[in-house]
C-alpha cells in the first residue's frame, strides 16, 4: 500500500467503556509513533494522558485529552474521551468533529454491552469505527462468543480482521486475514512475522471467506467473484475495507494488549489507510471552506480561556479573523499545539489540526467559526439531564462572588453540569451527571479559583395544604400615640383540589373593608402561605374576604395586610394542616438484564411502577417509567448505576403532590417546626 502524505491531520477519538484501557492505548500509540520516549504507565510520570490533577485524583479519565503524532509520514491528532458515563459531556462536540472512533472493549464477552451506549452514539453521527479488543492476552474463552456478544449491539457489521493465535490457554499473536501473513507478539517491541501455524490454516481459511462474506453485502463485484469461487487479489480486498470503513458499513476489529503494546504498530498501519479525509468530517458538521469547529472550551488560569477548535477548509494562521455562529467576529490571538498538559505556542494550523485558540472568549463548544459568512453546525449532541444535585455553599461569604464567576466557567467548559438558584428553598444546587462528577467539578472549584463550599444533600420542596373549611377573623390594633393601627377581616379558608394553587375573591358589601385595602388583605394572606403551620408553603388552598371592619383614621394599607396574615396563620392551625410530599416521573434507561432487578428495587424507594417497554432504536434495552417521591430519587442514580454496570440513566420530571403521612409525615413536620 502506498503512504498517504495528504498534508492533512486525520483525528481519531479513543472511546469505549471505563476501564478498557483507552488512556493506556492512548499512551502505546504515542509510544509506538515515536511521540513519546518511553510507554509511561497512566497517571505517572512521563504519560500524556489524565495528567490533571483531578484526573489522577480519580484514578479515570475525567475529561479530554488531546495529544498529536506522526506515522510514517501521516500526522494524526488523538483524542482520549472518557469512559464514564459521568464524563460524558466531556465527549458530546469532540466526537462528531473525529475522522475515525476507535472503541475500545474488554475480552469479556459478559462486558460487550458496556459498549453499546458508545456504539449507539457512533452510529447517530454516523461516524467510521473500528474496534480494538484490548488485552487479549487475558482473554480466556472463544473470541467468537466475544464477537457475537459485540454484534448484538452493534448496527454495523463486525468484521474480525485478525485471527488470535492460541498458545498455552493464551493468546501469543494473530493471523492478519486480509494480509494472509501470521505474527507473534513480543511484548515492548514490533510483532515478529511467522508462518501461519499449520494446525490454523483451515481455520484462517474459514475465517477470511466470513471476512470477504461479510464485505460482499456492500460490494456486487466482491460478491460475484466469492460466488464463482474465484479469490479476489489482495489489492480488491483491501480497497474494499477501506472504502465500506470509511463509509461506516463495517467496524473492522483488531485485537491487541496496549500495556505492552501488542497490535498496537498493526492498528496504526490501518488507520493510515482506513481513516477518511478530514473533509469527510467538514461535510458532516456543515463546514464550508475555511473553517474551525469548537470541540471544547477550558480556562486556564493566567493563560485565560483556550478554545480547542478542530481546522477545515484551508490553514488557519495566527491573526486570523473568525466569525461566530451569531454573527460576531473574533480575532485569533495565540495558537497552540496541545500535548496532553503541554502547550506550545506555533504560528499556523493545518487543516485537520486540533489545536488550542487563545482570546476567542465568546466561543463556545459546538460552535462552528467560519471565515467569512456565519454558519451554525448541523450536529448537536443529545440533551442531558442531571441525575444528581448538591447544595452548595461558600465556606468565607466574601467568596459569593468569585464562586458565580468560577461557576459560569465550569459550566461553559463542561455541558453536563447546570446551576440552580432556588429562591424559595433559599438553596443553590449544583446539578450533574453523578457523584463523582461532581465531586470533580468541587474539586476544581478550589484548585483553580481558590474558592472552597459546604456541601450536602438538597432540601425536599415539600409542601402544606389543608384538610377542612374554616371561618376566621384577623384583628390588628395598635395604639401609639397619635394615629394607631386598625384592621378588621374576616376571612373563609377552604382547601382546593391537588394541583389547583391559591385563589382569592371577596364578598364584601357596604364598604366594610374599603376597596383600595382589599389587595393588602391578600397580600397578607400571601405572606402567611409561604410558611404555614407545619413549617412549608402552603398551597391549593382558597380563600374569600367576607366581612370586616375599619377606622377611619387608624386604618391603613400597612394594617389591612397584617390583619390578613393574623387571620390566615391563625385559620390555617385550625383547618386540618396535611404535608405534601413532591412526586417525580421517571424514566429509566437501562440494559433489559437489568429491568426485573431495578423494578424489585423500586417498592424500597417507595415508587410506583407505571410500566415499561424496549427502549427505541436500543436493541436490548428498555425504557422504565415510573413514579418516585422527589427524596428518593436524590440517591436513586447510585442505586441505578451499580445494577447496571455503570449504564443506567434517567430523566426526571415533576409529576404532582402527594399526602405524606405516617411517621416519615411526623419526621419531617418536626424539622420544619423547628426550621
Amino acid at each position: 500500500m502506498t503512504a498517504r502524505k495528504s498534508g492533512a491531520v486525520r483525528a481519531i477519538a479513543l472511546v469505549g467503556p471505563n476501564g478498557a484501557g483507552k488512556t493506556t492505548l492512548f499512551e502505546a500509540l504515542l509510544h509506538a509513533a515515536g511521540a513519546t520516549e518511553r510507554q509511561a504507565a497512566v497517571g505517572q510520570p512521563g504519560s500524556i494522558g489524565d495528567g490533571s490533577p483531578e484526573a489522577r485524583a480519580a484514578g479515570q479519565s475525567v475529561e479530554l485529552n488531546l495529544a498529536g503524532f506522526e506515522f510514517m509520514g501521516d500526522r494524526y491528532a488523538l483524542l482520549d474521551c472518557p469512559g464514564s458515563v459521568e464524563f460524558r459531556a466531556e465527549v458530546d462536540h469532540a466526537l462528531p468533529a473525529a475522522d475515525l472512533a476507535i472503541v475500545v472493549i474488554d475480552p469479556d464477552p459478559d462486558k460487550a454491552v458496556l459498549a453499546q451506549p458508545w456504539l449507539r452514539e457512533i452510529e447517530r453521527l454516523g461516524l467510521p469505527r473500528a474496534i480494538f479488543v484490548n488485552r487479549i492476552d487475558q482473554a480466556r474463552g472463544r473470541v467468537d462468543e466475544l464477537l457475537q456478544a459485540l454484534q448484538a449491539v452493534s448496527a454495523a457489521p463486525l468484521v474480525a480482521r485478525q485471527l488470535p493465535i492460541w498458545q498455552d490457554d493464551h493468546v501469543a499473536g494473530f493471523v492478519d486475514l486480509a494480509l494472509e501473513r501470521a505474527f507473534v507478539y513480543r511484548p515492548g517491541q514490533p510483532s515478529e512475522q511467522v508462518d501461519i501455524p499449520a494446525d490454523l490454516k483451515d481455520e484462517e481459511a474459514a475465517a477470511r471467506f466470513h471476512m470477504l462474506e461479510q464485505m460482499a453485502d456492500f460490494d456486487d463485484a466482491l460478491m460475484e467473484l466469492l460466488l464463482n469461487d474465484e479469490t479476489p487479489d489482495q489489492g480488491a480486498v483491501f480497497a474494499d475495507i477501506v472504502a465500506e470503513t470509511r463509509a461506516a458499513q463495517i467496524a473492522p476489529v483488531f485485537f491487541g494488549a496496549a500495556a505492552s503494546r501488542n497490535g498496537v504498530g498493526r492498528l496504526l498501519k490501518a488507520l493510515r489507510h482506513d481513516a477518511p479525509e478530514p473533509a469527510a468530517a467538514a461535510a458532516r458538521l456543515g463546514a464550508e471552506g475555511p473553517a474551525a469547529y469548537v470541540v471544547k472550551t477550558s480556562h486556564a488560569g493566567q493563560a485565560g480561556k483556550m478554545t480547542w477548535a478542530r481546522v477545515f477548509g484551508s490553514p488557519l494562521a495566527d491573526g486570523a479573523e473568525l466569525t461566530l455562529p451569531d454573527g460576531e467576529k473574533g480575532r485569533v490571538s495565540g495558537l497552540f499545539s496541545v500535548q496532553g498538559q503541554a502547550t506550545k505556542k506555533i504560528a499556523s494550523a493545518d487543516v485537520g489540526d486540533v489545536i488550542a485558540l487563545g482570546k476567542m472568549e465568546d466561543a463556545r463548544a459546538g460552535d462552528l467559526l467560519s471565515v467569512g459568512k456565519a454558519t451554525r453546525a448541523k450536529v448537536a449532541p443529545r440533551p442531558r439531564f442531571s441525575v444528581f444535585e448538591l447544595a452548595i455553599a461558600t465556606r468565607d461569604r466574601k467568596d459569593d462572588v468569585r464562586l458565580s464567576g468560577a461557576l459560569q466557567k465550569l459550566m461553559e467548559e463542561d455541558g453536563g453540569l447546570r446551576l440552580v438558584q432556588d429562591a424559595a428553598l433559599h438553596e443553590m444546587r449544583l446539578c450533574g451527571q453523578g457523584e463523582a462528577h461532581l465531586r470533580t467539578a468541587i474539586d476544581r472549584l478550589k484548585r483553580r479559583y481558590q474558592v472552597e463550599v459546604t456541601t450536602q444533600t438538597p432540601s425536599t420542596p415539600y409542601k402544606e395544604t389543608i384538610r377542612k373549611a374554616v371561618t376566621q377573623r384577623g384583628r390588628h390594633k395598635k395604639q401609639t400615640g397619635g394615629h394607631g393601627q386598625f384592621g378588621d377581616v374576616l376571612l373563609e379558608i377552604r382547601p382546593l383540589a391537588r394541583g389547583e394553587g391559591f385563589q382569592f375573591s371577596d364578598r364584601i358589601t357596604g364598604g366594610v373593608v374599603p376597596k383600595q385595602w382589599i389587595p393588602a388583605v391578600e397580600q397578607g394572606v400571601r405572606d402567611a402561605m409561604e410558611r404555614g403551620p407545619l413549617g412549608f408553603p402552603v398551597v391549593d388552598v382558597a380563600v374569600t374576604l367576607v366581612d370586616g371592619s375599619y377606622h377611619a383614621v387608624d386604618s391603613s394599607e400597612m394594617a389591612f395586610r397584617t390583619a390578613g396574615r393574623i387571620g390566615m396563620i391563625e385559620g390555617l392551625a385550625q383547618a386540618g394542616p396535611i404535608l405534601l410530599e413532591p412526586i417525580e416521573k421517571l424514566v429509566i434507561h437501562a440494559p433489559a438484564q437489568t429491568t426485573a432487578r431495578i423494578t424489585s428495587s423500586i417498592s424500597n424507594k417507595r415508587g410506583q411502577i407505571l410500566g415499561y417497554d424496549a427502549r427505541a432504536d436500543w436493541p436490548g434495552w428498555d425504557d422504565i417509567e415510573v413514579y418516585m417521591p422527589h427524596e428518593e430519587r436524590q440517591d436513586f442514580i447510585r442505586d441505578l448505576r451499580s445494577m447496571t454496570q455503570g449504564l443506567g440513566d434517567f430523566e426526571a420530571s415533576f409529576a404532582h403532590m402527594v399526602e405524606l403521612t405516617g411517621r416519615k409525615a411526623d419526621e419531617v413536620a418536626q424539622r420544619g417546626r423547628a426550621a
